[in-house]
């Protein structure tokens, strides 16, 4: 018998807040149910930020339930407010098509199309050409003024200036889920935690117009245990896209994981089994290492194939037994118009993205804590000459940060 999919949600840590959760997980044992997650296209790339809802979308789709993924190319022309200081950066209609389109291609690689097991829909197709007075009189009527700005996503605004044009984008996405309910019969919603009271105004319109049963869930936005988003890098968002991020990037960032963090990634981002994590949950110290191969291993298998996680497993393995090979190594190249003359290790490492400043360079160069080819820095003019850049230098910042530059 298959696992109900509230339980097993439930179990591996996804779940946040749901609406009537005990009726919710009644009705997914009773057949499947068609639900969305929606994806506004604000890149040309999913991020590993994305990569929990791809795990919800496959685990519902697991338990013979139906996803439907939205793409915003409506509500993407506004933007979400939620979690911002200020307006978002409004893109052309052109870029948000071209968006959706790489988001797709990224999609089927997790989730089956084929035979009406999955919907594809874009908000663009009912949002476009709604009559603004007909629009209002229909919906807006529904959302109280009062209430949405005691909401967090709109009252952390109001100093710094919140415009109408923003406020509309609870309006937009509750429509979406009665759009969504009228045509596929979606009777869920799923989204991150920060998207709750946007969820509820769905709810709650489908509710009052079509007396529907329809439920929300929200899961809690990956952090790190020193609360960072999962997926930030020093040099900003891990890519699921190889152009943007390469698999032996994402391979490291994952390997370099707070310990604190790893069961957690185990659990949501990968199918490793529960018996499996309970042992990893036993390990400590250096002994979590394994632990933390097994979670970057199985995240770039599935994102990447079986060949780029390998090599990416091989590289590291490589790296923190402290050898030289740099095959798989992250990598920046330079013009020669930039070295010259040689380059002081710590404009070296500001241009690889190592280092956020000048004395952070000195500081970590001062503490012992920079190598060039195995050898530790002694003083921060050491320059690195343009002949060692032809035959590749190898840096290494701490004992897990390694990088190489060479010449383009």
């Amino acid at each position: 018998m298959t696992e109900n999919v509230f339980d097993l949600l439930e179990r591996r840590g996804y779940i946040d807040q749901v609406t009537f959760p005990d009726e919710l997980r009644e009705r997914l044992a009773e057949g499947p149910i068609t639900f969305y997650i929606g994806f506004d296209a604000t890149a040309d790339s999913l991020t590993l930020g994305h990569y929990l809802q791809v795990k919800v979308l496959q685990h519902f789709q697991r338990a013979g339930h139906v996803p439907i993924t939205l793409f915003g190319g409506g509500t993407t022309l506004i933007g979400d407010p939620s979690g911002r200081s200020d307006m978002r950066k409004m893109l052309t209609k052109e870029d948000i098509d071209h968006n959706i389109d790489c988001f797709k291609r990224q999609l089927s690689h997790f989730i089956d199309y084929s035979d009406g097991k999955a919907i594809v829909a874009n908000n663009a197709d009912w949002l476009l050409d709604l009559g603004y007075l007909d629009f209002m009189r229909n919906i807006g009527v529904h959302f109280s003024v009062n209430h949405m700005l005691k909401l967090d996503a709109y009252a952390n605004r109001l100093e710094q200036g919140l415009t109408f044009f923003e406020m509309g984008y609870m309006l937009m996405q509750s429509y979406d889920f009665l759009i969504l309910y009228r045509k596929y019969n979606c009777q869920l919603q799923l989204g991150g935690s920060d998207q709750w009271s946007n969820m509820l105004g769905g709810y709650d319109l489908v509710r009052k117009l079509d007396d529907g049963k329809v439920y929300s869930m929200t899961f809690k936005l990956l952090s790190t245990a020193d609360g960072q988003k999962m997926g930030k890098s020093m040099k900003g968002a891990i890519f699921l896209d190889p152009n943007k991020t390469p698999p032996h990037e994402m391979f490291q960032y994952l390997r370099n994981c707070d310990d604190r963090d790893v069961v957690k990634f185990l659990k949501l981002l990968t199918d490793v089994s529960d018996e499996e994590i309970a042992e990893y949950e036993k390990l400590e110290g250096q002994e979590l290492n394994v632990a933390k191969e097994r979670l970057a291993w199985e995240i770039t298998n599935e994102v990447h194939g079986k060949e780029e996680a390998d090599k990416a497993l091989e590289a590291s393995r490589v790296l923190f037994g402290g050898s030289g090979d740099t095959e798989h190594m992250p990598t920046t190249e330079l013009s020669e118009d930039e070295v010259k003359d040689g380059i002081t290790i710590v404009e070296l490492m500001q241009k690889g993205d190592l280092i956020a400043s000048t004395s952070e360079g000195r500081r970590l160069i001062k503490q012992g804590g920079v190598s060039v080819d195995d050898e530790k820095v002694e003083s921060h003019d050491a320059i690195i000459t343009l002949d060692a850049l032809k035959e590749g230098v190898h840096v290494r910042k701490g004992k897990k940060v390694h990088h190489l530059f060479k010449l383009k």
